[in-house]
């Protein structure tokens, strides 16, 4: 298929040789020619990042070849944290593969990257002790696995969500190992193996079996006696003996593990190997930069070794004090460049280059037939006009139509099969047709005459050798950026599960008022046992609420807030919800009023011209994600309504908010009516200004800005062509709501960041705002926004996906230690970005100031905080936006909405100190572009933390994955309280009813006023007694606070559906169900029966059951009266107007069940 090569000669030379002409992506098809010839193959990239595309494009180019990829620590060299598990995992499963491949050999690639190559390895023997596989029916004890996994670094907790966890209940073990695709939960019964299913870490459901488990180590470091004692001698000799501060030789001396002791893995075994040694055997391949890339990485490991030796003497200065660092030297831990080169020729080593070599003395060069692809997209920098920009496709259509005439393969690619299926359209569009779907690269083989074929594959541009032309995405569009999306955990469940109760915090129980609640308690009940929640009331009074009734409760406000606590059947409570409820409708008319209003009003209908708008979409680098595609219909459908619109989307910081904004302004603009897109800073509104004119270029659509940024002159003109209509689209800060600005025919407003803007603003722009279609954007909404959104007043869209190419955020906390900080600037120098560093006050930036001079005098520091002259702010800020700085010192003002890509790294100072939401918003100020961004939150050292702050962070290393802002907002709007909706009145009431009840007696109340028929009045909750024991036995689930939160989540669900999964679910967690948790399902069922038919309390007892109606009504009278008629004696209603049914039941089971029917038939006649 190459021509000019043959896999089978080069293979056997004795020689090293080097390939060139080998253009950029065809690397693959190469090393897949040379593994089918003979030996394994091993590439050796200098680029890491390549190392996913890779792997990707081999499965493509030869899916019987399996392939292994050996990445390098993604940390620093002497760095104070561990690699990440993700990547100890996966050299952990190379290495393991490697020594089982060399006991049987077979056709196989493997990618590694050069700092890989250099770094030493535990040997071959170590590695192959720690791996361990079982099978179901095996005898093995749970114990024996479990020790196994705390020796091997796995974390254990409570549910299983993330790679490296595990969690034992019961006969049930979970646990995620690294490099599988799910969690696997083993099932034991005494000492055999039961069973082995993996599960969905998100809903914690199985999803199948699993024949085998392979447990690989997550750390190369293994914490045995054997291992401690050889640390401890070996630390000694080299470094004296140890101080009191030392806390690694601490922590290891007690067999815990430390962050970062992976550094000193050469004195934990007796020697190491290197990579070169695992692959005795393979023919390796280099491309043609890596003897350079590892000269710079030994350079570079030096600098690291000498800089922590010197920070090792002590210095100068109260700040620089930190725990000890003790190197061990380069020599022990890597290979240094000289002999990885000369191990290179020794192994003859093929280089592949993409020039045209020429053949010297000490070199034989193979050039092989092939070269780069075309490509269409001029790129800005070419001056690709307007002309140019609009067909690329017509030409790309009759090049490709052409070619395959010619008898050529030709094969059309893209990052994803979304990209793909676009592409393709709009070329189908342009006159494409016949392009076959294919699978793997030897299909290209058996196309037909005039088709060409398509296929998902990491190219990064396109190549032709011989017949075979691929063209790639980024040939035709331009760069593109979309990388492989993640799965990802719902960050829902993570925050339900933090926002549970806890003890001691104050509660709202919907009929008694605000307790604090104490525990679970199990009590005797009508002669059974019943799990219940104690709460306590003022005066020392306990009220025990059964379990099931759980959905009475809600949390009266945030973490530590204290209020009064009621009395116990004392009537203040009702007053106080009665008075509530009246001042809350009127609340909610005046919201009603104003929503309705708008809802009678007309405004333009705008529509999408089709063709055109799938060219300016496709114009968008990057993939949609589902939310922002729902969020961009959305959008879309409300334009087209008639009606004006009011839509809030959410989104994260950077999760393509302004793309919806976007498309909506596109919309408007080839309506013909005018786009003001406000916002709240200078600085914003010239970074919008800029994304909108790129986006517009080559359409017919003007676009101008309004703001101070702007001269005087061209504000006045810019002021009249927006009211003569000459201006589509006018983007600026809230000076275009000014008295000065007249629209000609403004039809739609887009805010952008609408936390910034006060009330006078808004009152303006609702009056610009009657007929006008209205998008809010906003990454944490304040909480009276959001509740707005959520009482059903305007509408809202989430969107919570990240784009598929943002790396999640590293976040690392660690106490203050300035070698750490230097390594993380410089780090962030060298890559070329810039940084932010945040304090808490004022009072801390000269400290702070003071210390990045003396520690990093190389980097220019700007400082900034709120009490500077807005003008010279802006000046700093500017100056920082084009890159005259390195690093910005500040306090949070860099909170709101400004964009850095360069800036990738977030130092924050005093973390402890900060609220949540503000080191989310901090933390979403950093990894805006493709390069990993870190985040290091630095704590005082040997100071202990609230327990408050300490969950706080560790919320936020959790919330790793991207998208969780929303979830924060509504975190921090139940921690504040959400604030008034109408300005007038102040948030007193909330107080009074706690958070949770006010959120839900407003729905109500806008329900009732906008005359929805079915008011669900949720302050009751049926009481059901039956006598059989109700609980979740603690043996079951042994711990405390997932039992709290599946007991809080049961008191949500309603429908049998949900009950029955949730059933399931719990079989599947926590093993076969004790009857006791039966009953408590059944009731829940029950329950939700008596809601419909409007039953408050149910008794059974051995001769029958008495219901009794909330206010004695029945939602369905006529029909009642029938059912009782047909009973006859068998039931009779009693002077309370309750109703009696005489049945035999002479068990608790029967009862329950004599209950479940008889509420089902009364749930129907309710119905009606």
């Amino acid at each position: 298929m190459i021509s000019g090569f043959d896999a089978k000669k080069l293979a056997a030379a004795s020689e090293p040789l080097t390939i060139g002409n080998v253009p950029s992506g065809m690397e693959p098809l190469l090393l897949a020619e040379l593994a089918r010839a003979g030996k394994p193959v091993a590439y050796i990239l200098s680029d890491g990042q390549r190392m996913a595309d890779l792997e990707q494009m081999l499965t493509f180019v030869a899916p019987e070849i399996p392939v292994l990829t050996l990445p390098a620590w993604d940390c620093l060299p002497y760095d104070r944290v561990s690699p990440s598990a993700d990547t100890s995992a996966r050299r952990l499963a190379a290495l393991s593969g490697l020594i089982a491949h060399q006991k049987k050999p077979h056709a196989a690639i493997v990618l590694v990257t050069v700092n890989a190559m250099l770094q030493k390895v535990a040997p071959q023997e170590v590695i192959e002790s720690l791996a361990f596989s079982a099978r179901p029916g095996n005898q093995v004890r749970m114990d024996d696995i479990a020790g196994r996994l705390e020796r091997n670094g796995f974390n254990r907790v409570a549910t299983v969500r993330e790679v490296g966890e595990y969690a034992v209940r019961g006969g049930i073990l979970d646990v995620f190992v690294p490099g599988s695709e799910e969690p696997v939960r083993l099932d034991f019964f005494g000492d055999t193996l039961e069973s082995i299913r993996s599960f969905d870490p998100a809903s914690q459901r199985t999803t199948g079996q699993v024949r085998s488990l392979d447990l690989n180590p997550m750390s190369e470091v293994t914490l045995t006696p054997d291992t401690i004692s050889r640390f401890r001698k070996n630390y000694l000799s080299a470094f004296g003996a140890a101080t009191r501060d030392d806390a690694l030789y601490l922590a290891v001396s007690e067999g815990r593990r430390y962050a970062g002791m992976e550094h000193w893995l050469p004195l934990f075994y007796e020697r190491l190997e290197t990579v070169f040694d695992y692959l005795k055997g393979f023919q390796l391949v280099t491309d043609h930069t890596v003897r350079e890339a590892a000269e710079e990485r030994s350079k570079l490991v030096l600098d690291y070794y000498d800089a922590r030796l010197s920070s090792g003497q002590p210095t100068k200065g109260q700040m620089a004090q930190g725990t000890p660092y003790k190197p061990v030297t380069p020599g022990q831990l890597y290979l240094d460049s000289k002999t990885f080169a000369n191990t290179l020729d020794a192994f003859n080593a093929i280089r592949m280059t993409p020039f045209n070599e020429h053949e010297g003395e000490a070199r034989r060069v193979v050039n092989i037939d092939a070269r780069q692809g075309e490509r269409w997209a001029r790129s800005n920098a070419e001056g690709g006009g307007n002309a140019e920009r609009v067909n690329v496709f017509d030409a790309v259509v009759k090049f490709i139509a052409d070619k395959r005439a010619g008898g050529s393969k030709v094969l059309i690619t893209a990052w994803t099969e979304g990209s793909l299926d676009r592409l393709l359209q709009v070329l189908n569009e342009h006159g494409l047709e016949r392009v076959k779907p294919i699978e793997a690269l030897k299909d290209v083989v058996s196309l037909a005459k005039g088709e060409a074929a398509s296929a998902v594959f990491s190219l990064e541009s396109g190549f032709e050798t011989g017949d075979l032309i691929v063209i790639g995405e980024q040939d035709i569009l331009g760069d593109r950026m979309v990388r492989r999306s993640k799965r990802r955990k719902r960050a829902a469940d993570f925050i339900s599960e933090v926002a549970g109760l806890d003890e001691g915090s104050i509660v709202v129980h919907a009929e008694h008022g605000i307790g604090r609640f104490i525990g679970l308690r199990t009590i005797e009940a009508a002669g059974a046992p019943h799990a219940c929640l104690e709460l306590q009331y003022a005066d020392e009074a306990k009220l025990f609420l059964p379990v099931e009734n759980i959905d009475l409760l809600s949390r009266y406000g945030g973490e530590g807030t204290e209020a009064m606590l009621d009395k116990l059947g004392g009537g203040a409570w009702q007053m106080r919800k009665a008075k509530l409820k009246k001042r809350l409708l009127d609340m909610a008319g005046a919201l009603i009023r104003i929503a309705a209003e708008r809802l009678t009003r007309h405004a333009p209908v705008l529509t999408t011209p089709e063709g055109l708008y799938d060219e300016f979409a496709a114009r968008f680098p990057y993939d949609e994600t589902e939310d922002q595609d729902t969020a961009i219909e959305a959008v879309r459908d409300d334009l087209a309504a008639g009606r004006p619109m009011d839509r809030l989307v959410c989104g994260d910081v950077g999760f393509g908010k302004t793309e919806v904004a976007l498309r909506a302004a596109f919309v408007a603009a080839m309506n013909g009516v005018q786009v003001a897109v406000v916002v709240p800073t200078t600085l914003l509104s010239r970074q919008h200004f800029k994304t909108f004119s790129e986006r517009f270029r080559g359409l017919p659509v003007r676009v101008q800005q309004a703001s101070r940024l702007v001269g005087s002159k061209d504000l006045a003109l810019t002021k009249k062509e927006v009211a003569d209509g000459k201006t589509d689209i006018v983007v600026g800060t809230h000076a275009l709501l000014g008295v000065g600005i007249n629209f000609a025919n403004l039809g739609l407003l887009i805010i952008d960041e609408e936390q910034h803007f006060g009330v006078k603003h808004k009152e303006r722009l609702k009056e610009l705002k009657s007929d006008v279609h209205v998008l809010t954007l906003s990454a944490t909404p304040i909480p009276r926004t959001l509740q707005l959104a959520m009482t059903g007043v305007r509408e809202l869209s989430l969107i919570t996906t990240p784009p598929v190419d943002r790396m999640a955020v590293r976040t690392f906390i660690s106490p203050f230690d300035s070698l750490v900080i230097r390594e993380t600037l410089m780090r962030e120098h060298y890559r070329g970005g810039q940084s932010f560093y945040v304090c808490p006050r004022l009072a801390d930036l000269e400290d702070v100031h003071a210390f990045l001079q003396s520690d990093v005098p190389e980097l220019k520091v700007a400082v900034a905080h709120g009490q500077m002259p807005a003008g010279e702010l802006e000046d700093i800020m500017n100056a920082f936006y084009e890159g005259r700085y390195d690093v910005l010192l500040s306090t949070t003002i860099v909170e709101s909405g400004l964009d850095v890509p360069t800036a990738n790294t977030l130092i924050v100072h005093r973390a402890d100190m900060f609220g949540l939401a503000q080191l989310y918003q901090l933390r979403g100020r950093v990894g805006r572009s493709k390069v990993r961004a870190f985040a290091l939150f630095t704590l005082p050292v040997n100071k202990v933390l609230t327990a408050t702050a300490e969950r706080r962070l560790k919320v936020l290393q959790s919330l790793d994955t991207l998208g969780a802002g929303f979830q924060l907002a509504s975190h921090d709007l139940d921690i504040r309280g959400a604030g008034n909706l109408l300005g007038e009145e102040q948030s007193g009431h909330i107080k009074e009813v706690g958070f949770e009840l006010y959120q839900q007696m407003l729905e109500e109340a806008v329900a009732e006023v906008k005359g929805v028929d079915e008011i669900a009045d949720t302050g009751w909750s049926p009481q059901i007694s039956v006598g059989t024991p109700v609980m979740i036995p603690d043996n079951y689930v042994p711990d405390l606070h997932l039992r709290m939160a599946l007991y809080r989540r049961l008191g949500e669900i309603t429908e049998l559906k949900e009950i029955d999964g949730f059933g399931a679910e719990m079989i599947d967690r926590f093993g076969p169900m004790p009857i006791e948790v039966q009953h408590l399902l059944k009731i829940v069922y029950v329950k939700s029966l008596c809601r419909i038919a409007n039953v408050e309390k149910l008794d059974a007892g051995p001769k029958g059951i008495v219901v009794q109606f909330r206010n004695k009504e029945f939602p369905n009278p006529a029909n009642l009266v029938g059912y009782i008629g047909k009973q006859g004696a068998m039931a009779k209603i009693r002077p309370d107007h309750s109703l009696f049914l005489t049945r035999d039941l002479p068990t608790p089971e029967k009862r329950l069940q004599g209950a479940a029917v008889i509420m089902t038939q009364l749930a129907e006649l309710a119905k009606g």
